[in-house]
């Protein structure tokens, strides 16, 4: 029996890594988080740890156009 032809386009698939790694402002900047958050934190001073809360601009076109290609369904 042949099998159903299927209409549309097909599901991109979505990298999961990159999906937790960066995010989308209201106004449509990438976002990212700092790395360096897991072990190895207790000699490093409070400051330091606080600094490694925020969130970072991805700067550079080519970086942001590679987290749009691998993140398709990402939110506008």
């Amino acid at each position: 029996m042949p099998r159903k032809k299927t209409a549309g386009k097909i599901k991109l698939k979505t990298h999961k890594a990159t999906s937790k790694r960066f995010r989308l402002t209201g106004s449509g900047i990438v976002v990212r988080t700092k790395g360096g958050k897991s072990h190895f934190r207790r000699r490093t001073s409070k400051r330091t740890k606080a600094l490694l809360s925020e969130m970072v601009v991805v700067q550079g076109k080519g970086f942001v156009r590679r987290v749009a290609h691998l993140t398709p369904y990402m939110e506008k």
